[in-house]
């Protein structure tokens, strides 16, 4: 992770994804949601977000042989739901949960091309 300096004590710091498929995998999260990425070997991938596009690390992309759905949930935000719900069709995901209402604002599950499930919301 020579790409992660954030060390910011009880936040949460970096967040790794198994995937099935490393190209595939960054190839929808850079169509959906504009990540970019560090190859470290044909196994692992920093990802940036669109917030940290030009400095540290968000998190990671690790080759498994299989995805389970289940344990911590992750969550992004998006400034405009629906273009988001299209954007992670176009790149090859499924939505799985809503758009829903929820007491922020509104929300969707989905499914990545490896099975990982996580959610999008949006301010009401």
């Amino acid at each position: 992770m020579s790409g992660h300096e954030h060390r910011i004590p009880r936040s949460i710091d970096y967040i790794e994804l198994k995937v099935t498929d490393l190209e595939v995998a960054q190839q929808f999260y850079g169509s959906a949601f504009g990540w970019s990425f560090t190859p470290y070997g044909p196994e692992y991938a920093g990802f940036r977000t669109s917030a940290e596009a030009d400095g540290e690390e968000a998190g990671g992309l690790a080759l498994a042989e299989q995805v389970t759905r289940g344990g911590p949930f992750v969550l992004l935000f998006s400034d405009d739901l629906e273009a988001t719900v299209a954007a992670v069709r176009a790149a090859g995901g499924e939505i799985v949960d809503g758009p829903y209402e929820f007491p922020g604002g509104r929300r969707f599950h989905f499914l990545d091309p490896s099975g990982n499930e996580l959610g999008v919301w949006a301010a009401a």
